[in-house]
């Protein structure tokens, strides 16, 4: 696996927190269950306002004081952390622990967020969207309601110990995966969800196991683990352009809109530009970079899986393009496949 791809799947799911993507549940699974089974629900559902549960969601996740374990499963590997989340009226405040495997922490402050890794004493630091569970990317309404419908389970369910309601998020084309949602009753945080594929089975998830919402929340709660004061401090460097005008012609698939456009800069000077691609949930990363015959680390051309994660690796002209989402493969493949490079400097 080539060092972009590495990287790329740190920023796209980075340890499955950051941008856990939202997901549902069925009611035959208990409470604390994270099997995965197919999706379909016995369950009656009822017609909803396209986009208003969802955006219920995002603000109780943004808004409220909560504190609660949650698990994460995407395929065979499994994750739980603990989550500490504080909204002062002003600001929003939040410590994750990664609770399996090495220790690892990420405070974040509003859209700051820092990734402690103490076996290497380092502090790795960016600027991120605080659309991660237990809230949601809706960062186009208007997008999200021309792409998925919703409807409400009529009967109350039960996750972590506490009524939720069923939502069922179904694609309006095959360019998406669907979701099950199950919100909290009395406060619509979200408790529980699945990203189901094209064949109805569940690709990932993620859940409360147990959780307190409205509990009161000190600053000692929300301090790291250890202290930093003598580790390594790395700030990701990036700066917003125009691929269009650097001569690259990337036709959307339907529902999707560009939301970024970046370049990376590392340390050893590379860098690497990164657009994305949002339908409202689903989002899509395309990383270029110069191709470089003599170096062996790009791949895997053509189709690739990292778990819920679909790649699609590609040469266009001089460079290596990495694309990847967690959308179905064929919506990757056909993107990629139209992607074009019309040089600005033509020689003379």
């Amino acid at each position: 696996m080539s060092r972009l791809l590495r990287m790329a799947l740190s920023l796209s799911c980075s340890a499955g927190l950051l941008v856990a993507s939202p997901t549902a549940f069925s009611q035959s699974n208990a409470a604390g269950s994270l099997t995965p089974q197919s999706a379909p629900s016995a369950q009656p559902f009822a017609r909803a306002e396209d986009g208003q549960v969802l955006r219920q969601i995002q603000e109780a996740a943004r808004t409220l004081n909560y504190v609660g374990v949650f698990a994460f499963q995407q395929g065979e590997r499994f994750e739980s952390s603990r989550i500490t989340h504080l909204y002062d009226g002003k600001n929003e405040k939040e410590r994750i622990e990664v609770l399996d495997g090495p220790p690892r922490e990420y405070l974040r402050i509003n859209d700051e967020v820092q990734y402690l890794v103490p076996d290497r004493k380092l502090v790795l630091q960016e600027r991120q969207r605080g659309d991660r569970f237990p809230g949601l990317l809706l960062n186009n309404a208007q997008s999200f309601e021309k792409n998925y419908s919703v409807r409400l389970a009529s009967e109350p369910l039960r996750i972590a110990g506490r009524q939720c309601r069923g939502i069922e998020i179904t694609p309006r084309d095959e360019h998406r995966y669907g979701y099950r949602l199950c919100s909290d009753a009395d406060t619509h945080l979200l408790l529980k969800a699945q990203m189901v594929g094209q064949d109805g089975v569940v690709i990932e998830q993620v859940a409360f196991t147990q959780v307190s919402i409205g509990t009161e929340i000190t600053q000692d709660m929300l301090a790291p683990t250890w202290s930093t004061a003598d580790w390594n401090t790395v700030r990701a460097q990036h700066q917003k352009v125009d691929l269009t005008a650097l001569g690259w012609r990337i036709p959307t698939p339907p529902g999707y809109v560009t939301t970024s456009q970046v370049e990376r800069n590392f340390s050893n000077d590379k860098r690497v530009n990164q657009l994305i691609l949002s339908d409202g949930l689903a989002t899509i990363s395309i990383f270029i970079e110069p191709y470089l015959s003599e170096r062996s680390e790009y791949g895997p051309q053509g189709a690739a899986r990292s778990g819920s994660v679909n790649i699609f690796g590609i040469k266009v002209a001089s460079f290596w393009l990495t694309v990847l989402g967690e959308v179905p493969a064929l919506t990757l493949e056909q993107l990629a496949q139209s992607i074009q490079y019309v040089s600005t400097n033509p020689a003379r």
